[in-house]
């Protein structure tokens, strides 16, 4: 058992008179919220959601006080479930940690071990993390929109968010599979490094992010949407004829202000990517194809690493949109 009076680095989020504030402070090992494994965090990320946990600027958090981080992988040190063992390497994503359950900014975790992935023996914890939840919610969003009957010879696919961590991922992905991708970005001094990933073509996002026709000229055969908002109306608007939209984000809004065309006029089908509460063996299907398709090399071009002390600055670059890809968090730096 643990000396309930041991201490660990998080970050958390507390609330006084009515406002947020996140801070970097010691805790009390006792103070972790329920579940029946116990991890020892060694890598976590910052992605979009706990960039807005941490700064406030969106309802994410439920309950405070909350340790952020939609992400973590580390090793086992207690468990009371029997599918996890101690020193088992694991992995988790999604489930609401960070949002309603205590999450991965922090050195130690207190989870369900239903929500727990076992780590691929090809990945380390820092390999994991650099693919997260945005190279998963990627990997989904590839798969789903092939179980639909994309392939390569379909035509060209849109990719929005192109420099965020989905977007860079699903670039990544689906040129190794040998599509011709299209990259969507509101900065075009990314270009190369977008094309370094596989983009074929760079347009500006401008285009797709102010109000649009209901129907456009159609231009791809499917789209992988990270924004929402007016930039997946017009995607929508601009599908060919029974193309595919896997809508995985919501970055410009939550708000779909389209209408009804595209999808009777043309056939378009636009289809949910929920990357929270997937079942642990479609979730381990799709860490062993991330496992076996990207490259380490990718991943280091991909992301960027920083310590536990940097991730509240990091924050507030990331929502200014200044980071490009994946920041890696090394929970004990």
């Amino acid at each position: 058992m643990f000396d309930a009076m041991s201490m660990f680095n998080a970050i958390v989020v507390e609330q006084e008179n009515g406002r947020s504030n996140a801070s970097l402070k010691p805790v009390n090992e006792a103070s972790l919220p329920a579940g029946d494994v116990h991890i020892r965090n060694e890598w976590s990320t910052l992605n979009y959601k706990d960039a807005l946990a941490i700064t406030g600027k969106g309802p994410i958090v439920r309950h405070f006080p909350m340790v952020p981080g939609i992400d973590l992988a580390g090793v086992v040190e207690h468990s009371e479930h029997p599918e996890w063992r101690v020193g088992d390497r694991v992995l988790l994503n999604g489930w609401g940690i960070g949002e309603r359950h205590w999450g991965g900014l922090a050195q130690q975790a207190r989870v369900n071990g239903d929500w727990l992935t076992r780590m691929p023996e090809t990945l380390d914890c820092r390999q994991a993390m650099a693919i997260g939840t945005a190279g998963y919610t990627a990997m989904l969003s590839l798969l789903t929109l092939e179980r639909h009957g994309l392939t390569p010879a379909s035509g060209e696919v849109l990719v929005t968010g192109a420099n965020g961590g989905v977007g860079s991922f699903a670039i990544t992905l689906l040129a190794q599979r040998g599509y011709r991708v299209i990259a969507a970005t509101g900065r075009p001094q990314e270009a190369a490094f977008l094309e370094r990933l596989g983009a074929a073509e760079i347009i500006d996002r401008q285009s797709l992010s102010e109000p649009g026709k209901p129907l456009a000229k159609a231009r791809w055969a499917a789209a992988i949407d990270s924004v929402g908002s007016h930039t997946l109306a017009n995607v929508c608007a601009q599908i060919q004829p029974d193309g595919l939209v896997a809508a995985c984000g919501l970055a410009q809004g939550m708000d779909f202000p389209a209408s009804v065309a595209p999808f009777i006029l043309r056939g378009v089908s636009l289809l949910g990517i929920n990357s929270v509460t997937r079942p642990r063996e479609e979730r381990e299907r799709v860490w062993a194809r991330l496992a076996r398709d990207i490259d380490a090399a990718v991943l280091d071009e991909i992301s960027r690493d920083i310590g536990l002390s940097d991730a509240i600055e990091a924050a507030d670059q990331l929502l200014a949109g200044q980071v490009r890809g994946r920041l890696v968090v090394d929970v004990n730096r």
